[in-house]
Formats: structure tokens, sequence, C-alpha cells
């Protein structure tokens, strides 16, 4: 061959190569894309299922009897756990980020348009002292419980959206804070909000088609505590995952109530220890009595960010309230990661 053609032949090869490469580099984002829409999905619809379902439990507290209502209902109704964890999602959306006024404002707006939703007393309070006399939100949620602030788990149950948006972003505790100061200002009711970011924003991070290992989890989230109160019961999940405690064992050492460091770590456990099935994931959380809705709505949080959505049920998913509008919350937050 001429050296000219011989050239030629080489720059249309070094040009293919090139192309290949690009193409390769697009497919890899494309389903890079596809895989964190269906984590993102995934995690927000999960969570919304475990509160929906959740709540059912409390009168349904059996598997079997569970299963029969979930299939009896036409729609699936969620509680005050997914309409805050809206209300982040749309405000993190809405100003590219966390803005305590904007969010608290977001909160507010929310519960006044659907107060039935089940709230607790401490954010309506919250909301009243902001309107009546002008204070911040961080400072009314200051005055909550006799000036020490809430350590319950509403600022955990609402999380999922910002571990999902933060997963791989630093200063996620900082960020955890911010989200929670709002309603809760008590320094555990802040480090469960953030160990649950964490916990979710692990999970996006794994590949499912992987082994899961639980003992790196809850190391991941040892590292994220900050209070001896919540440390101390990542390490009792910790015991307890490594030895297959029974449910019902786990949820009686760990607890079940309303303040998170009660119940946030048997929401932990039983993801760690049903990391691969969220059905399995759900009903550990939802049938060992306690705070049924919010353990099923954290837990589920973390199993469908991890499994993604594909992986929830899709009757289940169809039934769900307001479906169409929470997946499509999901996806703003992944494009307006790429934005």
């Amino acid at each position: 061959m001429p050296s000219t053609e011989r050239g030629w032949a080489a720059r249309v090869a070094g040009l293919s190569r090139q192309g290949e490469r690009r193409f390769a580099w697009w497919s890899g984002r494309m389903m890079e894309g596809g895989m964190l829409e269906s984590r993102f999905r995934g995690g927000m619809i999960g969570s919304a299922l475990g509160d929906a379902i959740g709540e059912l439990a409390f009168r349904r507290p059996t598997r079997e009897r569970l299963l029969a209502e979930v299939g009896r209902r036409e729609r699936l109704v969620y509680t005050d756990d997914t309409a805050m964890a809206i209300g982040l999602a749309e405000s993190i959306a809405g100003v590219g980020g966390l803005d305590e006024r904007h969010l608290g404002d977001t909160f507010k707006a929310n519960f006044s348009r659907e107060p039935w939703r089940g709230y607790a007393a401490g954010p309506p309070t919250v909301f009243a002292q902001v309107e009546q006399q002008g204070l911040s939100y961080r400072e009314a949620a200051r005055r909550l419980y006799g000036g020490e602030g809430s350590f319950g788990n509403g600022a955990a149950m609402r999380i999922a959206p910002l571990g999902l948006v933060f997963h791989d972003a630093p200063g996620l505790y900082e960020k955890a804070r911010l989200s929670a100061a709002v309603t809760h200002a008590h320094p555990v009711g802040i480090d469960g909000a953030a160990v649950q970011a964490r916990a979710v924003a692990y999970a996006v991070a794994q590949d499912p088609a992987r082994p899961f290992s639980a003992d790196d989890f809850i190391r991941s989230l040892l590292d994220t505590a900050r209070t001896p109160e919540v440390a101390g019961k990542l390490r009792l999940v910790r015991q307890l995952v490594l030895e297959a405690a029974p449910a019902q064992q786990a949820a009686q050492a760990l607890g079940q109530g309303v303040a998170v460091q009660r119940s946030l770590p048997f929401a932990l456990f039983c993801f760690a220890s049903h990391s691969g099935a969220f059905q399995d994931c759900l009903f550990c959380a939802v049938l060992n009595g306690g705070d049924r809705d919010t353990l099923g709505a954290m837990a589920c949080a973390i199993s469908g960010a991890h499994l993604g959505v594909e992986a929830i049920p899709h009757e289940w998913r169809g039934k769900l309230e307001n479906r169409e509008a929470i997946e499509a919350l999901a996806v703003r937050l992944v494009r307006m990661r790429g934005a």
C-alpha cells in the first residue's frame, strides 16, 4: 500500500477508535443516568409505599392480613411522612439545593393544604410560631420541648430526597442538619436524620447485582453518627445483624417508638437483614409493632434506593396515591444533578 494510502487508513482508524471511545462514554453516561433514575424513583416510591402500607399495618398486623388488605385497596394513601418528603424534594428542586426559609415555607404550605395527613404536634407548632411571632423556622424549632428541641424521627422519615440528590456530594451531614433544623433542633434528632441520609446515600452507591456487605453498611453509619445515643444503637444493630437475630428480638432490643434513636436503628436492621428483597424489608419494618408507618418509610427508602424501582411490586406502585407526581419529582432531582 502506498504511503499516502497507509496514512489515510491510519487516520480513518484513529477517527474510528475516537468515535468508539466517545460512543462508549456516551453509552456509559446513558446507562448511569438510567440506573440513577431507577434508584431515585425507587427511593421515593419505596419510602411512600413503606409509609402507606405501614399505616395499614396498624390494623392488619400480620403478613397475610396486610397483603389481603393491600390487595383490596384501590389506592394506598400515605401520611405526613411522605407529605414532608415530597416537600423536601420540591424545595430542593425548586431552589437547586437547600434553603432553610424556602424549605420551611414549603412544609408549612403543604401542611396548610393537607393538615389531615397525621402530623405530630411539633411541625404545626413551629409553623404557627413562625407565622404569628415572626420567628425563623430554626428559632421556633429550638423552642420546642422546653427549649431542647425535638429528637423525634420526623426529620429522618422525610430525608430520602436529600440522601438521593447528595449521595456523592461532600458535606452530607451539614446538609442533613440544615434540612432537619427547620423542625428538629435537638442534636439527636439531627444526628438520626444525618444517619438516615447516609444510609440512603450508601445504598444508591452500591451495585445491587453484587453481594451487599451489611457490616460495611453499618460501619459507614457509625462513621457518620455524632451522638452517643445514635452510635450506641448502631453498634447494637451491627451485633444483631451479625447474629442473624429474629426481627421481633431486634425490635425489642432496638425500640420502635417515635424518638429517632428508638426507631431508626430498627429500620436500619430491617434493611441490612433484607438488603436484596424490598418486600421482606417492608414486612420486617411494619409487622413488628411500634411506629409502623415511619419504620416502613425509613427502611423502604433505603431498600428502594438500593434495588431500584423495578424491585418494587408493580401492583403496589400502581395503587400508590400521587405516584406519577412523586416519580416526576424523582426525575427532576436526577436531572437537577446534571444541570
